[in-house]
Parts: structure tokens; C-alpha cells; sequence
């Protein structure tokens, strides 16, 4: 049986960016993999959407993310990368809590097969504001962290909006702002989720490349390929009162790529029922 590693050792790994992830990927890639990671310094992502506005994304973010790393693979000639992609909104559990997702690929054309992990976080600073005058925007700047994590100024005026980014310190941001405001209008202030010019974000991005490799790492235990993992969560924990099912996971089904060998396990949190006050008979 081939040892995971030996799907990779030696070889060139491309890593799909045009904002810098590889500052937190590669270390985590090439250490865990003993590949060579490498970029493509002109490589075009905005291709695909921008969070500044400027070109809308067309697909979901496991869609483009995928997009980006064939993209990058056909400019670069290459078989094996990474790409990610990011969305950010309310949490969709935690309604009023902004969430940072982040979804990675890896795409491995030699051996025929992806590897696709998710990371959903509450550490972000997504944020934006209608600003009426300086000091809202100085305080919303402070909020942010800026000038450490980027802002970005939209200027809407006669249904054309203007987008200005890339603001190296509180007076240029200061100066833009003014010039906007002095054109009539409404300007509105956003954080800038472009990695590079994120923090935060960013490490988001290194703990989903940290969960790609512990994914990569799991090899299948019928043919030994990696990237076996968990493709879907069943719910019908049982009430530890009543009996009644309830919506706690019961079961993960772990399932492989290449040989697609299945296996249900039960009870991945440890427990055969569920607490009370999940269930919709005894606590409704």
C-alpha cells in the first residue's frame, strides 16, 4: 500500500494567489509534505471576484476556489496546487455574529484526485459604515485596525460607485475621504478582506491549511490514498429522556476519493444520547 506521503515528496506545489496566502500556507504545506512550494507573480485571481467590489463573483466559493487552482495550473504547466477562497456574512448559526469561511483546495492531476476542506470562524473584523464625517471614520478606522488591516472607501454618486483602496496611513485615508464627500454623495467604509491587507484573515487561511494537511494526511484504510474524511454528518442523536431523536449528529460517514470505501462511525462526540435541552419534546 502507498504511503500518503509518497504522493508527494519532492514535488512542485503551486500555491493559486495574488495576495500573499503563501505567507501562511507554504510553511504549513511544505513542511507537512516535503514538497516545494512556489507561486506565479503575475498570476491574475481577481479574475474570478474581488471583495472590493470591482468584478463580482459568479460561482460559490468551493467553485471558484477550484476555478483559481485550474486556472493556475494550466498558466504555470504544472499537476499539483492549492487554491483558496473566502466569503464572509452573519454566521449561520450564530445569527448576529459576523463569520469568516474559508475553503481550500488542493488539485493533484497526476494522481486524479481533490482534497477540499472548509474553516468557519468568528475572528474577523468584517465590518462597514455609512460615514457622515471624520470622526466616524477615524472611529471606525480604530474599530478595524487600521492602518495594520486595510480600508476601503466606496463613493456612490448618481447610481456610479467609485472604489478606493490600498490607504497607507489615517491621513491619506483622511484626504480621500474629504475629496469624496466634497463631490456630494454617500461614502460608505469597508473593511478590506483582501488577505494581504487582512491579519486576521490570514489566519483563518493558516488554520484551513493546517486542517488540509491533517485531511491529506488520513489515508483511506482500504487503499491507503489520502484525503479520506468525513462527507457527510447524520443527525438522530436519541434524547437521553425520552428517546425521541433529536438534531445532535449520531454519526460521521467517512468515505474515500479514489477507491470510494465507506464507513459510518457512531457517536463522534463520545456520547450515546443527547442532553435534554436539545430535544424538541422535553425542552420545545
Amino acid at each position: 500500500m502507498k504511503k500518503v506521503n509518497n504522493y508527494f515528496i519532492g514535488r512542485d506545489l503551486l500555491i493559486a494567489t495574488k495576495h500573499a496566502k503563501e505567507k501562511v500556507i507554504a510553511p504549513v504545506i511544505t513542511s507537512a509534505l516535503q514538497v516545494k512550494c512556489f507561486t506565479l507573480p503575475n498570476l491574475d485571481t481577481d479574475l474570478f471576484g474581488t471583495f472590493t467590489g470591482e468584478v463580482e463573483r459568479k460561482d460559490d466559493p468551493l467553485t471558484t476556489a477550484r476555478k483559481k487552482c485550474l486556472y493556475a495550473m494550466e498558466q504555470a504547466n504544472c499537476d499539483l496546487a492549492i487554491a483558496s477562497e473566502g466569503s464572509f456574512g452573519p454566521h449561520p448559526s450564530l445569527y448576529f455574529v459576523p463569520a469568516n469561511e474559508e475553503w481550500l483546495i488542493l488539485i493533484d492531476k497526476k494522481n486524479n484526485f481533490e482534497i477540499v476542506v472548509r474553516e468557519l470562524s468568528t475572528q474577523t473584523n468584517f465590518s462597514s459604515k455609512t460615514i457622515s464625517d471624520r470622526n466616524d471614520l477615524i472611529e471606525f478606522a480604530g474599530n478595524i485596525g487600521f492602518p495594520g488591516h486595510g480600508i476601503i472607501l466606496k463613493h456612490t454618486l448618481h447610481n456610479t460607485l467609485t472604489v478606493q483602496k490600498n490607504f497607507s496611513s489615517l491621513h491619506h485615508l483622511l484626504v480621500q475621504y474629504h475629496q469624496m464627500m466634497n463631490n456630494g454623495g454617500i461614502v460608505t467604509a469597508e473593511t478590506d478582506m483582501r488577505a494581504v491587507h487582512n491579519p486576521t484573515r490570514m489566519q483563518v487561511i493558516e488554520k484551513a491549511a493546517q486542517q488540509l494537511v491533517k485531511k491529506i494526511q488520513s489515508a483511506c484504510p482500504s487503499c491507503g490514498a489520502p484525503g479520506y474524511g468525513i462527507v457527510e454528518a447524520k443527525e438522530g442523536l436519541p434524547c437521553a429522556w425520552c428517546s425521541t431523536p433529536t438534531h445532535v449528529t449520531m454519526s460521521y460517514v467517512y468515505a474515500c476519493h479514489q477507491c470510494h470505501f465507506q464507513e459510518e462511525k457512531l457517536y463522534p462526540h463520545g456520547k450515546p444520547l443527547a442532553e435534554p435541552m436539545y430535544c424538541d419534546i422535553c425542552n420545545p
